[in-house]
Protein backbone atom coordinates (compact mmCIF):
# COMPACT_ATOMS: atom_id res chain seq x y z
CA UNK A 1 0.00 0.00 0.00
CA UNK A 2 1.13 3.58 -0.34
CA UNK A 3 2.23 5.16 2.71
CA UNK A 4 -1.10 7.41 3.25
CA UNK A 5 -3.26 4.49 2.57
CA UNK A 6 -1.34 2.55 5.68
CA UNK A 7 -1.11 5.25 7.67
CA UNK A 8 -4.72 6.22 7.72
CA UNK A 9 -6.06 2.92 8.05
CA UNK A 10 -3.59 1.95 10.98
CA UNK A 11 -5.55 4.63 13.05
CA UNK A 12 -8.92 1.87 12.19
CA UNK A 13 -10.08 -1.02 14.64
CA UNK A 14 -10.65 -4.60 13.50
CA UNK A 15 -13.98 -5.06 11.16
CA UNK A 16 -16.02 -6.35 13.75
CA UNK A 17 -20.34 -5.17 13.64
CA UNK A 18 -21.15 -2.60 15.46
CA UNK A 19 -18.33 -1.83 16.73
CA UNK A 20 -17.06 2.07 16.00
CA UNK A 21 -14.66 2.74 13.28
CA UNK A 22 -11.78 4.45 16.32
CA UNK A 23 -11.52 3.43 19.76
CA UNK A 24 -12.47 5.56 22.15
CA UNK A 25 -9.67 6.70 24.74
CA UNK A 26 -8.67 4.28 28.01
CA UNK A 27 -9.48 5.95 31.10
CA UNK A 28 -8.45 4.01 33.76
CA UNK A 29 -5.48 4.41 36.46
CA UNK A 30 -5.36 0.55 37.62
CA UNK A 31 -6.93 -2.25 36.26
CA UNK A 32 -7.95 -6.20 36.76
CA UNK A 33 -5.31 -7.63 37.60
CA UNK A 34 -5.72 -11.35 39.27
CA UNK A 35 -2.97 -13.36 39.75
CA UNK A 36 0.30 -13.27 37.96
CA UNK A 37 0.71 -9.77 36.58
CA UNK A 38 2.97 -11.16 33.55
CA UNK A 39 -0.71 -13.32 32.63
CA UNK A 40 -1.92 -9.60 32.14
CA UNK A 41 -1.70 -6.98 29.79
CA UNK A 42 -2.32 -4.52 31.79
CA UNK A 43 -2.18 -4.01 35.04
CA UNK A 44 -0.78 -0.09 35.88
CA UNK A 45 -1.17 3.16 34.18
CA UNK A 46 2.08 4.79 34.08
CA UNK A 47 3.63 1.31 32.46
CA UNK A 48 0.87 0.95 30.14
CA UNK A 49 -2.34 2.23 28.61
CA UNK A 50 -4.53 0.18 25.66
CA UNK A 51 -4.57 4.08 23.87
CA UNK A 52 -1.00 4.43 23.57
CA UNK A 53 -0.59 0.97 22.34
CA UNK A 54 -2.92 1.39 19.53
CA UNK A 55 -0.75 4.77 19.20
CA UNK A 56 2.16 3.24 19.02
CA UNK A 57 1.76 0.82 16.86
CA UNK A 58 0.33 3.01 14.60
CA UNK A 59 3.89 5.50 14.93
CA UNK A 60 5.73 1.97 14.65
CA UNK A 61 4.32 0.79 11.30
CA UNK A 62 5.46 4.67 10.19
CA UNK A 63 8.73 4.47 10.93
CA UNK A 64 9.07 1.15 9.76
CA UNK A 65 10.29 0.83 5.88
CA UNK A 66 13.47 -0.78 3.86
CA UNK A 67 16.94 -0.14 4.75
CA UNK A 68 17.77 3.30 2.19
CA UNK A 69 19.99 3.07 -1.08
CA UNK A 70 22.46 4.47 0.76
CA UNK A 71 22.80 2.54 3.76
CA UNK A 72 25.37 -0.26 3.84
CA UNK A 73 21.63 -2.58 4.68
CA UNK A 74 19.97 -1.29 1.74
CA UNK A 75 17.29 -3.31 0.61
CA UNK A 76 16.23 -4.92 3.52
CA UNK A 77 13.16 -4.60 5.14
CA UNK A 78 12.96 -4.06 9.39
CA UNK A 79 9.84 -3.21 11.68
CA UNK A 80 10.28 -0.39 14.00
CA UNK A 81 8.88 -0.28 17.52
CA UNK A 82 7.94 2.91 19.28
CA UNK A 83 7.32 4.19 23.19
CA UNK A 84 5.43 7.68 23.16
CA UNK A 85 6.08 10.30 25.66
CA UNK A 86 4.22 13.17 27.37
CA UNK A 87 6.26 15.83 25.32
CA UNK A 88 9.11 15.55 22.77
CA UNK A 89 11.42 16.56 25.99
CA UNK A 90 10.46 14.12 27.68
CA UNK A 91 11.47 11.64 24.60
CA UNK A 92 14.71 13.75 24.62
CA UNK A 93 15.91 12.73 28.08
CA UNK A 94 14.47 8.90 27.70
CA UNK A 95 17.22 8.57 25.20
CA UNK A 96 19.42 10.52 27.19
CA UNK A 97 18.90 8.83 30.88
CA UNK A 98 18.33 5.20 29.17
CA UNK A 99 22.07 5.70 27.26
CA UNK A 100 24.69 7.63 29.07
CA UNK A 101 26.57 7.62 32.45
CA UNK A 102 29.00 9.20 34.37
CA UNK A 103 32.43 9.58 32.13
CA UNK A 104 30.16 8.80 28.85
CA UNK A 105 30.80 11.32 25.53
CA UNK A 106 27.55 13.07 24.23
CA UNK A 107 28.38 13.98 20.41
CA UNK A 108 25.40 17.12 19.98
CA UNK A 109 25.12 19.65 17.48
CA UNK A 110 26.10 23.18 18.78
CA UNK A 111 22.67 24.32 16.92
CA UNK A 112 20.78 21.63 17.95
CA UNK A 113 17.15 22.73 19.72
CA UNK A 114 17.38 24.49 22.50
CA UNK A 115 16.02 22.98 25.13
CA UNK A 116 17.80 19.77 24.33
CA UNK A 117 21.28 21.47 24.65
CA UNK A 118 20.17 22.95 28.09
CA UNK A 119 19.20 19.42 29.35
CA UNK A 120 22.27 17.91 28.48
CA UNK A 121 24.61 20.73 29.45
CA UNK A 122 23.22 22.09 32.49
CA UNK A 123 21.99 18.72 33.89
CA UNK A 124 23.54 15.64 32.09
CA UNK A 125 27.28 17.17 31.71
CA UNK A 126 27.21 18.11 35.66
CA UNK A 127 26.23 14.77 36.77
CA UNK A 128 29.70 13.71 34.64
CA UNK A 129 28.86 13.67 30.89
CA UNK A 130 31.10 14.33 28.49
CA UNK A 131 29.21 16.88 25.72
CA UNK A 132 30.94 17.75 22.99
CA UNK A 133 29.84 20.23 20.64
CA UNK A 134 29.76 20.52 16.62
CA UNK A 135 28.01 22.32 13.58
CA UNK A 136 25.30 20.35 11.70
CA UNK A 137 26.49 21.22 8.34
CA UNK A 138 29.34 19.25 6.68
CA UNK A 139 28.52 16.13 9.03
CA UNK A 140 31.11 18.33 11.34
CA UNK A 141 29.94 16.25 14.06
CA UNK A 142 31.85 12.91 12.56
CA UNK A 143 34.94 14.41 13.47
CA UNK A 144 34.61 14.04 17.26
CA UNK A 145 33.60 10.85 17.70
CA UNK A 146 36.33 9.20 19.10
CA UNK A 147 35.35 7.27 22.70
CA UNK A 148 31.34 8.30 22.31
CA UNK A 149 28.72 6.58 23.67
CA UNK A 150 25.84 9.00 22.03
CA UNK A 151 25.79 10.87 18.52
CA UNK A 152 22.84 13.00 18.43
CA UNK A 153 22.12 14.15 15.27
CA UNK A 154 19.37 17.01 14.03
CA UNK A 155 18.19 17.19 10.52
CA UNK A 156 17.63 19.54 9.27
CA UNK A 157 18.46 21.69 12.35
CA UNK A 158 15.79 24.09 14.17
CA UNK A 159 15.91 27.06 13.59
CA UNK A 160 19.12 27.45 10.86
CA UNK A 161 17.86 24.62 8.78
CA UNK A 162 21.61 22.77 8.50
CA UNK A 163 21.09 19.52 6.67
CA UNK A 164 24.04 16.60 7.24
CA UNK A 165 23.73 12.79 6.15
CA UNK A 166 22.28 10.71 8.34
CA UNK A 167 23.64 7.44 6.81
CA UNK A 168 27.13 8.60 6.56
CA UNK A 169 27.12 10.04 10.30
CA UNK A 170 25.57 6.90 11.45
CA UNK A 171 27.85 4.35 9.70
CA UNK A 172 31.01 6.88 11.08
CA UNK A 173 29.20 6.71 14.60
CA UNK A 174 28.78 2.98 15.04
CA UNK A 175 32.47 1.92 14.02
CA UNK A 176 33.40 4.46 17.07
CA UNK A 177 31.64 2.65 19.15
CA UNK A 178 28.34 5.30 19.26
CA UNK A 179 24.53 4.74 19.15
CA UNK A 180 23.28 6.90 17.10
CA UNK A 181 19.45 9.06 17.31
CA UNK A 182 17.95 11.77 15.37
CA UNK A 183 15.58 14.13 16.24
CA UNK A 184 13.46 13.85 13.34
CA UNK A 185 10.54 16.77 14.60
CA UNK A 186 10.49 19.10 11.53
CA UNK A 187 10.35 16.23 9.50
CA UNK A 188 8.26 13.66 11.08
CA UNK A 189 8.61 9.94 9.48
CA UNK A 190 6.40 10.74 6.93
CA UNK A 191 8.88 13.26 5.51
CA UNK A 192 12.23 11.18 6.55
CA UNK A 193 12.98 7.85 7.89
CA UNK A 194 15.96 8.05 10.06
CA UNK A 195 16.18 4.60 11.36
CA UNK A 196 16.37 3.28 7.12
CA UNK A 197 19.27 5.02 7.26
CA UNK A 198 20.78 2.78 10.18
CA UNK A 199 20.59 4.98 13.34
CA UNK A 200 19.20 3.44 16.71
CA UNK A 201 16.83 6.21 17.78
CA UNK A 202 14.39 8.40 15.76
CA UNK A 203 13.16 10.79 18.19
CA UNK A 204 10.46 13.39 17.72
CA UNK A 205 8.52 15.87 19.54
CA UNK A 206 5.01 15.09 17.89
CA UNK A 207 3.52 18.50 19.53
CA UNK A 208 4.23 20.01 15.63
CA UNK A 209 3.76 18.37 12.36
CA UNK A 210 3.50 14.81 13.39
CA UNK A 211 -0.30 15.84 15.25
CA UNK A 212 -0.77 19.45 13.99
CA UNK A 213 -3.18 20.68 15.48
CA UNK A 214 -1.49 22.59 18.41
CA UNK A 215 -3.58 21.28 21.41
CA UNK A 216 -1.24 18.39 22.30
CA UNK A 217 2.48 18.25 23.86
CA UNK A 218 3.24 14.42 22.71
CA UNK A 219 6.31 12.85 21.53
CA UNK A 220 8.09 9.22 20.76
CA UNK A 221 10.96 7.56 20.69
CA UNK A 222 11.10 4.45 17.28
CA UNK A 223 14.05 1.61 17.45
CA UNK A 224 14.78 -1.37 15.95
CA UNK A 225 16.09 -2.71 18.57
CA UNK A 226 13.66 -4.47 21.03
CA UNK A 227 16.64 -4.39 23.55
CA UNK A 228 16.81 -0.71 23.21
CA UNK A 229 13.11 -0.46 23.52
CA UNK A 230 12.88 -1.96 26.61
CA UNK A 231 15.37 0.28 28.18
CA UNK A 232 13.52 3.58 26.88
CA UNK A 233 10.49 2.19 27.99
CA UNK A 234 11.61 0.94 31.58
CA UNK A 235 13.01 5.17 31.72
CA UNK A 236 9.07 6.13 31.03
CA UNK A 237 7.76 4.39 33.81
CA UNK A 238 10.31 4.68 36.06
CA UNK A 239 10.61 8.89 35.69
CA UNK A 240 6.53 8.36 35.08
CA UNK A 241 6.53 10.66 32.35
CA UNK A 242 3.41 9.53 30.33
CA UNK A 243 0.79 11.10 28.62
CA UNK A 244 -3.22 10.97 28.90
CA UNK A 245 -4.91 8.51 27.32
CA UNK A 246 -7.16 11.68 25.79
CA UNK A 247 -3.74 12.98 24.15
CA UNK A 248 -3.05 9.67 22.67
CA UNK A 249 -6.62 9.75 21.56
CA UNK A 250 -6.05 13.02 19.69
CA UNK A 251 -3.16 11.93 18.50
CA UNK A 252 -4.59 9.15 16.66
CA UNK A 253 -7.13 11.57 14.98
CA UNK A 254 -4.53 13.52 13.91
CA UNK A 255 -2.07 11.24 12.56
CA UNK A 256 -5.06 10.13 9.86
CA UNK A 257 -4.61 13.66 8.06
CA UNK A 258 -1.18 13.68 8.49
CA UNK A 259 -0.38 12.81 4.53
CA UNK A 260 -2.64 15.60 2.96
CA UNK A 261 -0.93 18.17 6.34
CA UNK A 262 2.48 17.51 5.40
CA UNK A 263 2.24 17.39 1.75
CA UNK A 264 0.07 21.28 1.48
CA UNK A 265 2.62 22.82 4.25
CA UNK A 266 5.24 21.29 2.44
CA UNK A 267 4.35 22.77 -0.77
CA UNK A 268 3.42 26.39 0.98
CA UNK A 269 6.86 26.29 2.50
CA UNK A 270 9.16 26.24 -0.66
CA UNK A 271 6.54 28.89 -2.68
CA UNK A 272 7.40 31.10 0.34
CA UNK A 273 10.71 30.39 0.51
CA UNK A 274 10.74 30.36 -3.36
CA UNK A 275 9.38 34.46 -3.31
CA UNK A 276 11.21 35.09 -0.60
CA UNK A 277 14.27 35.16 -2.13
CA UNK A 278 13.15 37.72 -5.22
CA UNK A 279 12.49 40.28 -2.42
CA UNK A 280 16.52 40.87 -2.24
CA UNK A 281 15.51 44.41 -1.16
CA UNK A 282 14.34 43.56 2.33
CA UNK A 283 15.37 39.64 2.92
CA UNK A 284 18.99 39.08 3.24
CA UNK A 285 19.08 35.57 3.16
CA UNK A 286 16.94 32.20 2.98
CA UNK A 287 17.12 29.11 4.77
CA UNK A 288 15.31 26.27 3.41
CA UNK A 289 16.77 22.60 2.44
CA UNK A 290 14.35 22.47 -0.59
CA UNK A 291 15.76 25.24 -2.48
CA UNK A 292 18.64 24.12 -4.79
CA UNK A 293 21.03 26.55 -3.55
CA UNK A 294 20.43 25.46 -0.30
CA UNK A 295 24.57 24.19 0.88
CA UNK A 296 22.35 20.82 2.03
CA UNK A 297 20.00 20.38 -0.94
CA UNK A 298 21.33 17.75 -2.85
CA UNK A 299 21.68 15.09 1.30
CA UNK A 300 17.91 16.61 1.83
CA UNK A 301 17.05 15.47 -1.82
CA UNK A 302 18.19 12.01 -1.22
CA UNK A 303 17.00 11.46 2.27
CA UNK A 304 14.07 13.07 2.88
CA UNK A 305 10.22 12.63 0.93
CA UNK A 306 9.33 16.24 2.15
CA UNK A 307 11.28 19.12 3.31
CA UNK A 308 9.59 20.06 5.51
CA UNK A 309 6.83 22.82 6.72
CA UNK A 310 9.17 25.39 8.52
CA UNK A 311 12.08 27.71 6.77
CA UNK A 312 13.87 30.58 8.12
CA UNK A 313 14.40 34.11 6.59
CA UNK A 314 16.99 37.21 7.89
CA UNK A 315 16.02 40.82 7.97
CA UNK A 316 17.74 43.80 8.38
CA UNK A 317 17.54 43.95 12.51
CA UNK A 318 15.14 43.60 15.11
CA UNK A 319 13.60 46.87 14.05
CA UNK A 320 12.56 45.40 10.61
CA UNK A 321 11.59 42.14 11.64
CA UNK A 322 9.10 43.26 14.79
CA UNK A 323 7.46 45.75 11.53
CA UNK A 324 7.44 42.64 9.50
CA UNK A 325 5.19 41.03 12.22
CA UNK A 326 2.87 44.37 13.17
CA UNK A 327 2.48 44.21 9.67
CA UNK A 328 1.31 40.51 9.00
CA UNK A 329 -2.09 39.65 8.96
CA UNK A 330 -1.63 35.61 8.20
CA UNK A 331 1.27 35.09 9.89
CA UNK A 332 0.34 34.69 13.62
CA UNK A 333 3.30 35.09 16.23
CA UNK A 334 3.86 31.99 18.03
CA UNK A 335 6.83 29.71 19.12
CA UNK A 336 5.88 26.88 17.91
CA UNK A 337 5.18 25.38 14.51
CA UNK A 338 3.98 22.16 12.41
CA UNK A 339 0.12 23.28 12.89
CA UNK A 340 -2.73 24.16 10.36
CA UNK A 341 -2.23 28.04 10.69
CA UNK A 342 1.18 30.10 9.45
CA UNK A 343 3.34 30.66 12.70
CA UNK A 344 6.63 32.63 13.13
CA UNK A 345 9.02 34.28 15.00
CA UNK A 346 11.47 36.33 15.84
CA UNK A 347 14.11 33.50 17.20
CA UNK A 348 16.60 36.11 18.60
CA UNK A 349 14.07 37.06 21.49
CA UNK A 350 15.00 33.90 23.53
CA UNK A 351 18.55 34.57 23.67
CA UNK A 352 19.26 30.30 22.89
CA UNK A 353 19.93 30.17 19.45
CA UNK A 354 23.33 31.83 17.85
CA UNK A 355 21.21 33.90 15.15
CA UNK A 356 21.07 37.49 13.97
CA UNK A 357 18.48 40.30 15.52
CA UNK A 358 16.11 39.67 12.09
CA UNK A 359 16.31 35.71 12.20
CA UNK A 360 12.94 34.82 11.66
CA UNK A 361 11.61 31.14 11.83
CA UNK A 362 8.38 30.35 9.73
CA UNK A 363 6.40 27.87 9.64
CA UNK A 364 4.07 27.23 7.22
CA UNK A 365 0.55 26.37 7.57
CA UNK A 366 -2.68 25.23 5.40
CA UNK A 367 -3.77 28.49 3.92
CA UNK A 368 -3.83 29.08 0.60
CA UNK A 369 -0.36 30.24 -0.45
CA UNK A 370 -1.28 33.13 -2.71
CA UNK A 371 -2.86 34.42 0.37
CA UNK A 372 0.01 33.96 2.60
CA UNK A 373 2.28 34.91 -0.47
CA UNK A 374 0.33 38.74 -0.60
CA UNK A 375 0.02 39.12 2.88
CA UNK A 376 4.35 38.47 3.44
CA UNK A 377 4.52 40.95 0.22
CA UNK A 378 3.01 43.99 1.60
CA UNK A 379 4.29 43.44 4.95
CA UNK A 380 7.63 43.30 3.64
CA UNK A 381 6.83 46.71 1.19
CA UNK A 382 6.33 48.61 4.38
CA UNK A 383 10.25 47.54 5.17
CA UNK A 384 10.92 48.47 1.70
CA UNK A 385 10.82 52.66 0.47
CA UNK A 386 10.57 51.36 -3.00
CA UNK A 387 7.76 48.16 -2.81
CA UNK A 388 8.33 45.70 -5.08
CA UNK A 389 5.67 43.74 -7.05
Amino acid sequence: MHESTRIIRSTLTRAVAGEPLHAGPVFAAPYHTPGDPADTAYSYARSHNPTWTVLERAIGQMESGQFAPSYAAAGQSYRASAVVFASGMAACAAVFGAVLRPGDVAVLPGNAYFAARVLMQDYFAKMGVIVRLAPTADDAQGEHLEGARLLWIETPSNPTMEVCDIAALSERAHRAGALVAVDNTTATPLGQRPLAFGVDFSVASDTKSMTGHSDILLGHVAVRDLELRQQIEQWRTLTGSVLGPMEAWLALRSIATLPLRLERSCDNALRIAEFLTTRTDTVQSVLYPGLPAHPGHAVAARQMQYFGAVLSFVLADRAAAEKFFAKTKLVTEATSFGGTCTCAERRARWGGDTVPEGFIRLSAGLEAVEDLIDDIAQALDSLSSAPVR
